[in-house]
């Protein structure tokens, strides 16, 4: 029986404006197995995990568990923890990151300034500090959630800590199993799916320059869908590759289309028209789903730059 990944590779189906939606990850490390729901189904203190899952509700904070490469048999808990945190919004992105010997110290953080760009709660709470060497690549391997991603992200996060990869986790979801392997780089927060580990060396090289590779991108995290596919659509269309360029910053509309206002830096903007489509035929949008599935789509019907005159109106 085909996975869902082998259908939605088969099928074509179109990556972008598909990245999981967060102005800011919280990142925790957690060893051993994980469950589908790992905040609650794994090592970590279930009751932990409830409570950091309520604290994050509705602040644009997504918190998920991070693990190094390698066997994830029972091992205990670890001593100490690392602990990330990242704010992906162009303009105020950073990525801070701290030591814990106990997660409950999460608790403490201010979720509501988290997810607005204050990285002083985390500090404060955790002595965090700028992370100033490599980029984190976080490839999804929780075969709990999705066979594709343990069968296809686990070699994958392997070969590139092999390879002597600076900066690859192990994540618990980043959503969109069918695209696996699947992978978060921070700070930027772009994901990219169906990663291969000679795109993901040549993402990682170009997010050290502050470049993004929009080869296989799934969108930046945040934004939500249409603005992700808007973004991507406008780096294309003029050749802009720097990672803080372009910011969206209007979406009009509602399902199934939006007018998305991107702009540059430099003063320019766009006008992308992107409309919500079905992906046909029917296919599985997991592995475990019982019954066939038609997921939206975001399709960029067009881009138009904006002249100063439609600026002014």
């Amino acid at each position: 029986m085909s996975t869902c990944s082998t259908v939605s590779h088969d099928l074509d189906e179109p990556v972008s404006g598909t990245a999981a939606t967060a102005q800011t990850w919280l990142l925790l490390e957690q060893s051993g197995p994980w469950g589908a729901k790992a905040l609650t189904s794994s090592h970590l203190d279930p009751t932990l995990g409830r409570a950091l899952e309520a604290a994050a509700d509705g602040t644009g904070v997504r918190i998920a568990l991070i693990r190094r490469p390698g066997r994830h048999a029972d091992s205990g808990t670890p001593a100490v923890r690392q602990v990330y945190a990242a704010h992906a919004v162009p303009g105020n992105v950073w990525l801070h990151g701290a030591t814990t010997r106990d997660p409950r110290q999460l608790l403490n953080l201010d979720f509501a300034a988290l997810g607005r760009g204050d990285h002083t709660t985390f500090d404060a709470a955790l002595r965090g500090r700028p992370h100033t060497s490599d980029p984190l690549a976080l490839v999804c391997t929780n075969g709990k959630r999705d066979r594709c991603c343990a069968l296809l992200g686990r070699p994958l996060a392997a070969e590139l800590a092999a390879s002597a990869v600076e900066g690859v986790w192990e994540v618990t979801h980043l959503g969109g199993h069918r695209f696996s392997p699947t992978l978060l780089v921070l700070p930027y927060g772009y994901a990219y799916g169906r990663a291969e580990a000679h795109a993901v060396k040549q993402i990682l090289h170009s997010v050290e320059g502050g470049r993004i590779v929009v080869e296989g991108c799934r969108g930046n995290s945040a934004w939500e869908r249409p603005g992700q596919a808007a973004e991507l659509a406008v780096r294309t269309a003029v050749g802009e590759y720097a990672a803080e360029a372009l910011t969206v910053v209007r979406t009009d509309g509602a399902a199934p289309r939006w007018e998305v206002t991107v702009a540059h830096t430099d003063g320019r903007r766009w006008r992308v028209l992107v409309a919500q489509g079905a992906s046909l035929p029917p296919r599985p949008e997991s592995c475990g789903a019982s019954v066939l599935g038609s997921p939206a789509r975001m399709d960029v019907v067009a881009v138009r730059e904006l002249t100063a005159t439609a600026l002014a109106s």
